[in-house]
């Protein structure tokens, strides 16, 4: 059984420069209530994993806007022109990284593979300084692995055994995310006694979870 703690306790654990595996799609599935902590606490030199950096009032993009971000892996900026402007002043470093292919780099990582080979990007700026692999007269670009230091997950039902369950998009980045980090740190919607979520219904194993946030 998992003891839950607050946002602010989770927060202190993270230190200056670490790397962040932040579940959500334009906000929906991210941890809001522990991205607030991060926020308010001030650490900063994040390098920040994530599907797309939102907007600049919610979720990650609060982070963006407060300057506590040094490095971005991410699909898209699109929302967020924070963002965009630190990039061209060369306030903040970002990896623009095809969606399917930074799932799979996550993914690699946290299965221990040495790196996800795929054709997308080929002959592209993203094939720069990459490696090229042929495999039956095809050409592939070699994509390292991500891990995290952290993996901040949010999970619409969590029990105190730390099981997680998602709904609708959460399910995009989650429960590949909580396989790539060193530490798993969980937010739910709801948190339920053990058993009231079903087996199939389960997509994050507990033991797979650190530390679950309780309910403020």
């Amino acid at each position: 059984m998992k003891t839950a703690i607050r946002p602010e306790v989770a927060a202190e654990m993270i230190g200056e420069g670490s790397t962040l595996l932040v579940g959500g799609f334009m906000g929906v599935g991210s941890p809001l209530r522990l991205i607030e902590a991060i926020r308010n606490r001030g650490t900063g030199g994040l390098t920040i994993v994530c599907n797309d950096l939102c907007t600049p009032d919610r979720a990650v993009g609060t982070l963006v806007v407060s300057g506590q971000v040094r490095r971005a892996i991410v699909s898209h900026i699109g929302l967020n022109p924070v963002a965009q402007k630190k990039m061209m002043a060369g306030e903040m470093e970002i990896e623009l990284v095809p969606q399917g292919t930074l799932v799979e780099r996550i993914r690699a990582g946290g299965y221990g593979l040495g790196g996800v080979l795929t054709a997308t990007g080929l002959g592209t700026p993203v094939e720069e300084g990459k490696q090229v692999v042929e495999v039956d007269g095809r050409r592939y670009l070699l994509e390292r692995p991500i891990r995290g230091d952290f993996a901040l997950l949010a999970s619409h039902h969590a029990d105190y055994a730390g099981n997680l369950a998602y709904v609708l998009t959460a399910h995009n980045f989650n429960p590949i995310m909580a396989l790539a980090a060193t530490t798993v740190i969980a937010e739910a919607e709801h948190i339920v006694p053990v058993g009231m979520i079903p087996p199939d219904a389960v997509k994050t194993p507990g033991v797979l979870v650190d530390h679950l946030l309780g309910r403020a």
